[in-house]
């Protein structure tokens, strides 16, 4: 009896030995902070594209990522040279009121001249804190009233939804290639892709009835994109090409680690390119059959780099010239099958296929920063399809490489595209 209640008495004491630990340790970590107190109203973000009070940030959205610690990175872009300072402010559920916490910005090193550019801002979570929304400004002081708050997302993640996810390039401008966008599309369905995630601007009535017959069979997912409303935006690569304006090709790299990160717990795979491209194997049947062989044979690898292949369109083959209505309008994909050879001591561009959980940062051709290595996909393997004007004009037909790898997809794309075709006439 008397060694039961000593026992009871020392397992009574260490518990609250524990209890105070505890307490002095959180009113340790509760000095560092400066609590703000709520704002008296809270307005969540609602846009895909939310400016802050400086005029100089836009925000996009902001994701917890436990991957090297408890980080909140947050999708961003910025006057580099001007903006050199920012604050998350977390929103503490249990104390309802506010923490700062100065940001590190990073911003990729190819910006490409123009004085706005991605970034991504990391922030630290603070312990204790069970925050599912946060604030960025450009002080850790000040009136907070009326914030713009942001969630939190991917705090909890979920199983894939899909295999593979494609991430369009910022869709803008006035095209009506209706034809080559229902191809593409139905092309990454037949290759495994189950959604198509689009940064739309602007498009032509035609090309927005396709996306909106796409979005209501639930394989095209609309982010709005208006980002012209806050930036002087340009449809060239580097600013020396266009140099009134303030970002390159209407911020597609900040829409690419914005899909990156949306999608980052939802698909296995993630695939970026524009929607004149397709990522084509030429030894296995689909992506699936694909990926599954690459990653087996190379498994610390995170990024697949895909050789890309120009495909002049004034070069047409005219064997499925017949297979869609003519009153259709836009180029057909199947009549693309001539490719102009590498140009020596000149970079090509790729395309890739990634994981997304392994990637930190993407650029278009090349991820910038993961914790995989890359993998330049040989030629044989696979390869990308991408249809445009002639990079090498004035090559002799002799010097270019036929390809016929499309075509053997050519009956199921072509019962596929007519059936979409008819479902809009």
């Amino acid at each position: 009896m008397y060694h039961a209640r000593s026992y009871k008495s020392c397992v009574a004491l260490f518990l609250i030995f524990l209890f105070l630990l505890s307490t002095y340790n959180f009113v340790k970590i509760r000095k560092s902070w400066t609590l703000l107190t709520a704002p008296k109203s809270n307005l969540t973000a609602a846009g895909s594209i939310t400016p802050l009070q400086d005029n100089k940030t836009l925000i996009m959205s902001a994701y917890y990522d436990d991957r090297e610690s408890n980080n909140v990175r947050i999708v961003a872009i910025l006057n580099v040279d001007k903006v050199k300072e920012l604050y998350c402010w977390f929103f503490c559920e249990f104390r309802k009121g506010y923490i700062p916490v100065r940001a590190q910005i990073d911003v990729p090193s190819d910006q490409f001249g123009f004085p706005y550019s991605a970034a991504i801002v990391l922030c630290k979570d603070p312990q204790l804190c069970f925050s599912h929304h946060i604030s960025i400004h450009s002080t850790s002081t000040g009136d907070i009233d009326g914030i713009q708050v942001f969630e939190i997302k991917n705090r909890e993640p979920r199983s894939f939804s899909a295999n593979f996810t494609v991430c369009i390039s910022t869709m803008f401008g006035n095209s009506s290639n209706v034809l080559q966008f229902v191809q593409a599309i139905e092309m990454y369905r037949i290759l495994g892709a189950q959604k198509v995630v689009i940064y739309k601007n602007s498009c032509s009535r035609a090309i927005g009835r396709a996306v909106d017959y796409y979005v209501s069979e639930g394989v095209v997912e609309v982010v709005p994109w208006p980002i012209d409303r806050y930036l002087r935006t340009s449809d060239a690569w580097h600013h020396d090409m266009d140099p009134k304006n303030e970002i390159g090709y209407y911020g597609q790299v900040a829409a690419l680690n914005d899909c990156l990160y949306r999608n980052m717990y939802k698909t296995k795979y993630l695939t970026f390119n524009d929607i004149d491209e397709i990522i084509l194997p030429r030894i296995h049947t689909d992506w699936n059959e694909m990926m599954e062989t690459l990653q087996k044979e190379h498994p610390d690898k995170s990024v697949f780099l895909i050789e890309n292949h120009y495909y002049p369109i004034h070069l047409t083959d005219h064997t499925f010239d017949n297979a869609f209505p003519k009153d259709v309008p836009g180029r057909n994909i199947l009549q693309y099958i001539y490719y102009e050879p590498e140009q020596p001591n000149v970079y090509n561009n790729h395309k890739m296929i990634v994981n997304p959980r392994k990637v930190i940062q993407t650029s278009v051709h090349f991820s910038l920063k993961a914790y995989g290595g890359n993998l330049d996909v040989a030629n044989h393997i696979a390869g990308l399809h991408h249809s445009r004007e002639a990079k090498q004009p004035n090559l002799p037909f002799t010097s270019l490489i036929r390809d016929t790898t499309l075509w053997k997809y050519n009956v199921t794309l072509i019962r596929n595209v007519n059936r979409v075709l008819k479902n809009l006439s």
